[in-house]
């Protein structure tokens, strides 16, 4: 799935989240960020919010933008895991960002059974039998 969001200086952040219910693992990844039509040269600090470990609020910047010197930036599907925020911390915009989402649907303890199945496999092979010369 396709995803885009603009940030300007009305509208300063975007949030990106799933369904709390849904099990499916959810990536996001960020692939451009680029001004758009009416940008000012000025410095567009975009930064990506999210929670770290301890399951506290962190920001960090992901792009620099400025008209005159780089006024787009490929990120190169940078992954993130949803929830995130994507925040207009300088600048007035318009900041546009494009990426992917990708659902992930997780299977019923099929792990497991794969890895049982694959342990057995192993077994049943046949010893290798040394070259003859």
């Amino acid at each position: 799935l396709l995803l885009g969001c603009e940030l300007t200086a009305s509208t300063k952040s975007y949030t990106f989240q799933v369904d709390k219910e849904d099990d499916s693992d959810h990536i996001l990844a960020l692939s451009v960020v680029c001004l758009t039509d009416g940008a000012k040269d000025e410095c567009n600090v975009v930064e990506v919010v999210g929670r770290n470990h301890e399951n506290q609020e962190i920001a960090v910047p992901v792009a620099n933008l400025k008209l005159s010197c780089q006024p787009l930036l490929s990120l190169d599907n940078f992954k993130l895991q949803p929830p995130v925020t994507f925040r207009l911390a300088a600048g007035s915009g318009p900041v546009h960002l494009t990426g992917w989402h990708k659902i992930m649907h997780r299977e019923d303890a099929s792990f497991e059974e794969d890895d049982d199945l694959s342990e057995e496999d192993e077994e049943e092979l046949p010893p290798i039998m040394p070259a003859k010369k």
